[in-house]
């Protein structure tokens, strides 16, 4: 089969419906597309061509069988503006050289420790909720998990100086749309608001984290943070010659890769979380009686459950670096950008059934074929992290419905916005009630 054979909508209409930023209106658009098109589908625009996979098994072939055919896509080239040459953005072969330097930092002991981080400080957010005050749950949850970030990243509370990080992550969000389009390159370098904004944040986030990095190279004290525990493994790595700005210098990237993968998409999910407990009087009910009998197993389902209707990673892109034939006979020239979408991906009645539905008993079920549901990605990429998130998400959940119950106010609309992660578009107005 060649490109042109792989069905998908025309140039014209493609434009009119993307246009002007392509990025925020994928969801949409890839949705109506699918009906249309089927499981894969190619369209294009200007500047770009671009494949959409929607079928686990050539995900797949994406993501493992011919996973070398593909480099990360553009959109993980402008997130490197932010977050460096970390574990999210690198290429081989200093991807699996990093992983294997940060691999113990996530080891099931480190995260027996952290786990006791998150418990601490999850137990002291919720003696600081006033009852019956309506809050902004994203807002409240961002705190929570930039507090639980910086401990178990840098070792001690550097939530003053991690806010810093949390307004360059934001900006980055809101700049990361029009940035993929083709005068994003320029904008980035354009005397604009937004843009001096964004470069003075970085500056001050390198002066934060350099700064974390030099004091504990100079303290000698065995310590379990992330941090200590990357250094530490590149200390191994190099035979103990760590004085290079180089080696400073990812270290750096991947504090911030990491913090931006444990803080953002966590304050995330447990947002999606409380919104969805709170529309569903059912689930919300069984999860308050599991966290008081300690059934972690069923909050375990709830969270996974979220993950599949609101998967922070909602979209997941690689470039083309040769052409390359999928297991279906679907041609790709060299080039193109093929993404997946998680976000559809979890939501195909052929695995999931009522798929709309917030059904955490559909895990006691039958599991979806491999590769049908990829919160984390797949393949050597997935997300190193991930039992790190799953734990943090369990027990603030658990704590938290442990003393609350937790309404969305009347008429409150809560919708979505597709950046670099599914955050949601504005407050999420909450309560917690007691009992």
């Amino acid at each position: 089969m060649n490109a042109a054979r792989i069905p998908g909508p025309s140039r014209l209409t493609t434009l009119q419906r993307l246009l002007p930023v392509p990025f925020r209106r994928f969801p949409n658009f890839l949705a109506e597309m699918t009906q249309r098109y089927g499981d894969i589908l190619a369209f294009s625009l200007p500047w770009r061509s671009y494949v959409f996979v929607n079928e686990p098994a050539l995900v797949k072939d994406i993501l493992v069988t011919q996973q070398h055919a593909f480099s990360k896509s553009l959109g993980t080239r402008v997130l490197r503006l932010l977050l460096g040459e970390g574990l999210l953005t690198s290429e081989e072969p200093l991807h699996r050289q990093m992983r294997r330097i940060v691999q113990p930092a996530f080891h099931h002991e480190r995260i027996a420790e952290y786990a006791r981080i998150m418990e601490r400080d999850a137990a002291e957010f919720v003696e600081r909720i006033t009852p019956d005050e309506p809050f902004d749950a994203h807002a409240a949850m961002t705190e929570l998990t930039l507090r639980i970030a910086t401990e178990t990243l840098f070792g001690s509370d550097e939530s003053e100086s991690a806010r810093l990080v949390r307004e360059a992550l934001r900006l980055m969000m809101n700049e990361f749309p029009k940035m993929l389009t083709p005068a994003g390159a320029f904008v980035t370098r354009l005397p604009l608001p937004s843009t001096r904004r964004f470069w003075r944040a970085r500056t001050m986030l390198d002066e934060i984290v350099y700064g974390l990095i030099a004091r504990r190279r100079a303290d000698p004290r065995d310590r379990t943070d992330a941090l200590s525990m990357l250094l530490a493994a590149q200390d191994a790595e190099t035979n103990g010659v760590t004085t290079s700005a180089s080696s400073d210098e990812q270290i750096r990237d991947e504090i911030m890769t990491l913090f931006m993968a444990g803080h953002e998409t966590t304050a995330n999910t447990l947002t999606w979380s409380l919104f969805l407990l709170a529309q569903n009087d059912e689930v919300g009910r069984r999860a308050a009686l599991a966290a008081r009998d300690g059934d972690r197993e069923y909050l375990e389902r709830v969270v996974k459950e979220v993950l599949r209707l609101y998967p922070p990673a909602w979209i997941i892109g690689r470039e083309a670096l040769r052409d390359v034939t999928l297991s279906d006979g679907s041609h790709i020239p060299s080039g193109t950008t093929v993404f997946m979408v998680p976000l559809l991906l979890h939501r195909k009645p052929k695995y999931f059934r009522n798929p709309d539905a917030f059904e955490p008993d559909r895990w006691l079920e039958s599991e979806p074929p491999p590769f049908a549901y990829i919160p984390f990605g797949g393949g050597a990429r997935r997300c190193i992290g991930d039992e790190f998130a799953l734990r943090e998400t369990t027990i603030v959940l658990e704590t938290l419905l442990r003393s609350y119950r937790f309404t969305l106010e009347p008429g409150a609309r809560v919708e979505t916005a597709p950046l670099v992660t599914l955050r949601p578009a504005g407050p999420v107005p909450m309560r917690a009630i007691i009992g």
